[in-house]
């Protein structure tokens, strides 16, 4: 008996030995913790489900009624609270610590848009996302099988009048730039589910699809005219977001560690500095399209001429507008060359990023974008989506915009929505074993990487010295410093769109076609533009002291990949964690 019973006890400690040891470590609990908090979030949201890759969700639609939205805020305000009581910070690893500041940063960032904007009252495009991107999305990056993907697209299809009745119902002040161009993109959704939808769906499509898509097209058509109806006739031009919320948003949502004061200040003088350099290319490109002319005066006046006059000339080497997709897919190889033979970074392999014409519900805010595989699907396709001129554009406005986006700048573009811009980097960062970091990205970083790319690219030798790459480089650059002037001017002072064109035409070199994008632009949306500039000079600081800290032994590639390795992080954390990885081998 006694023997029994040692016996036992043994195994009994044994027992609770191992229940110890197998205890979750608190990285483990904080992941739990988000993970359960993502399920309720896509059981609230399907959308967001299907957008970020989980496909538990694709044959089901948002409840978007205004009780559904009270308890997205809700759990949001739940999750806020209990994060902190549920995960024991000081226990975290390091890495741990970036992730509950990320995760407690972004709730936090939620609330602040739920209590300041409005995007359901004020924002006809809030709709959009769910008539056409819930569709489109199914049919372009799921990696579910074909039919799956079609037999969901169609419930979603029928839920769409639902969504249409919501946004006649809440749609109560909408703001006029927003809603133009809300029209415009309800347009081209009409044009997908009549024509398009059928191209993503094989030869011979069901008689159930075409049926849902032809009920989508009526209910659209009916939409159309309440927008341009009723919404339009209580329609304001009330999209500034004025100062104290802007600076408030400013400082969620870049996560950088930097007011926009600060950045503003930033801005001007990097503005100043660039149309310094952009006159000293210009000058040495003009006996090349002058030959025989006279410089103009070397005073404001006459740089400015001078830089003008070249940038026009520069700009008339551009291709047809049918050809520009075309276009934009050849620059793909010859800058995928020069990264690998420069081992400027290790390219992702095999690549999945596709090159296509932007759709017409896309269409209205900018030339190019990148959609990236979702992080939970990462062996999508990603797509880098280049827009012709707008079709109800008249043939001036149409050149203008060709002019633009000419041969040259095409190349720059590229660098910056795909090699090694937006797709190189966000594949990268749907490698990082966190989920956190995969679901959540840091615009700055996003955009700060690619814009650092254009600059890092030419210096590296990309074009083989080519003046005008340069010329259309720094132009490039100087629309993204002008974009943080013009975000922080348009919301927080009374800047009229007179001034803002005069601005981004006169000081900053644009076409009066793109300049009227940007303005537009600038009044959908905030802070996102100054993005470009704060992450940039994030970038671009960093490179500079590493490069000086590691002298001789600074390896490019090296210092690329480190920078990459840790996800689309606020680039306020990349100097800790871009030391730490270049103490390991590559």
């Amino acid at each position: 008996m006694k023997k029994n019973w040692f016996y036992a006890l043994i195994c009994m400690s044994g027992l609770l030995f191992q229940t110890a040891w197998a205890q979750p470590t608190e990285d483990q609990k904080l992941s739990a913790f988000f993970q359960t908090y993502l399920e309720h979030h896509f059981q609230q949201q399907p959308l967001q489900a299907t957008m970020l890759g989980d496909h538990h969700y694709d044959a089901q639609l948002d409840d978007i009624s205004p009780a559904a939205r009270d308890s997205w805020t809700k759990l949001a305000k739940q999750t806020l609270h209990d994060l902190p009581k549920q995960i024991d910070y000081k226990q975290l690893s390091r890495d741990g610590q970036i992730d509950f500041e990320i995760f407690q940063n972004e709730l936090k960032h939620q609330l602040w848009l739920t209590a300041n904007t409005h995007p359901f009252e004020e924002d006809a495009r809030t709709y959009g996302a769910y008539l056409n991107d819930s569709v489109y999305t199914l049919l372009t990056q799921s990696t579910l099988p074909l039919e799956t993907n079609v037999a969901n697209a169609i419930v979603r299809m029928g839920e769409m009048p639902r969504i249409i009745a919501e946004a006649e119902r809440s749609l109560t002040n909408p703001v006029r730039p927003i809603l133009e161009t809300a029209i415009r993109q309800n347009t081209g959704a009409i044009d997908f589910y009549e024509h398009d939808l059928f191209n993503y769906v094989g030869d011979n499509p069901s008689p159930a699809l075409k049926d849902a898509a032809a009920k989508v097209v009526v209910a659209l058509k009916d939409y159309q005219k309440f927008l341009t109806g009723p919404a339009m006739a209580r329609a304001q031009d009330n999209w500034r977001l004025g100062r104290r919320r802007f600076d408030e948003k400013f400082i969620l949502e870049t996560d950088a560690g930097i007011t926009a004061e600060q950045n503003l200040a930033d801005a001007q003088a990097e503005f100043a500095r660039v149309q310094i350099q952009l006159y000293i290319i210009s000058r040495q490109l003009w006996p090349q399209y002058f030959p025989g002319k006279t410089l103009p005066a070397d005073d404001a006046i006459g740089r400015r001429e001078t830089v003008t006059r070249v940038i026009n000339a520069v700009n008339q080497e551009h291709g047809e507008a049918t050809n520009l997709v075309a276009d934009a897919r050849a620059t793909v190889e010859n800058i995928k060359d020069f990264i690998r033979s420069h081992d400027y970074l290790r390219l992702p392999e095999p690549d999945h990023c596709s090159v296509i014409e932007m759709p017409e519900f896309r269409r209205g805010n900018s030339l190019a974008y990148l959609d990236n595989a979702p992080p939970l699907d990462p062996q999508a396709r990603s797509i880098y989506a280049v827009s012709p001129p707008p079709s109800d554009w008249s043939a001036q406005e149409a050149r203008s915009f060709l002019e633009e986006y000419n041969s040259h700048m095409l190349k720059i573009l590229t660098i910056h929505e795909a090699y090694p811009g937006h797709y190189v980097q966000l594949e990268y960062a749907n490698r990082n074993p966190s989920l956190i970091r995969r679901i959540y990205t840091s615009n700055p970083f996003v955009e700060g990487w690619a814009v650092y790319g254009e600059v890092t690219m030419l210096n590296e030798g990309f074009g083989g010295g080519d003046l005008r790459l340069r010329l259309m480089q720094l132009k490039f650059y100087l629309r993204a410093v002008a974009n943080s002037i013009l975000d922080y001017q348009m919301h927080c002072t009374e800047m009229t769109d007179q001034e803002a064109l005069r601005f981004l035409t006169e000081e900053a070199f644009q076409s009066p076609g793109e300049a009227h994008l940007k303005i537009i632009r600038s009044k959908q949306s905030t802070v996102q533009l100054s993005t470009y500039f704060v992450g940039r000079m994030a970038h671009y600081r960093l490179h500079q002291q590493i490069e000086r800290e590691l002298g001789d032994q600074f390896d490019l590639g090296r210092y690329h990949e480190a920078v990459l390795a840790h996800g689309s992080i606020p680039t306020k954390y990349l100097p800790e964690l871009v030391h730490q990885r270049l103490a390991q081998p590559r």
